[in-house]
């Protein structure tokens, strides 16, 4: 994973690609797409609204980012930035599902 798959120049600066930073990458625009996805589905419904998808790409995100971070570049800096993260989205994510259920039914207020 930590063989070099493509080489290329940005703006004259040399650029490696290999598998971990690939790993990172994606982790990296998943977990900021998640705004994206939660601005598209406030917009459609005309109110603040937060997806489940908001929690699945959060925590996927978080957790790519945390791998790229341990095993990829062995950066303690980034570990601390993603480990808090990925607790939250997952806790969340839990409490989603076990307010709503997995078919996301609608809570009735009493």
């Amino acid at each position: 994973m930590n063989e070099a798959w493509l080489h290329f120049s940005f703006f004259g600066a040399p650029v490696t690609i290999t598998g971990w930073k690939l790993i990172g990458y994606v982790g990296t625009v998943m977990f900021a797409g998640r705004w994206f996805v939660q601005w598209w589905a406030s917009k459609s419904a005309g109110r603040v609204v937060v997806p489940r998808v908001f929690w699945y790409m959060s925590v996927v995100g978080s957790i790519m980012t945390l791998s790229y971070f341990v095993w990829g570049k062995n950066d303690s800096v980034g570990i601390l930035q993603n480990v808090f993260p990925s607790f939250v989205a997952g806790y969340n994510l839990w409490l989603d599902v076990s307010h709503r259920g997995w078919n996301r039914q609608k809570v009735q207020a009493t």
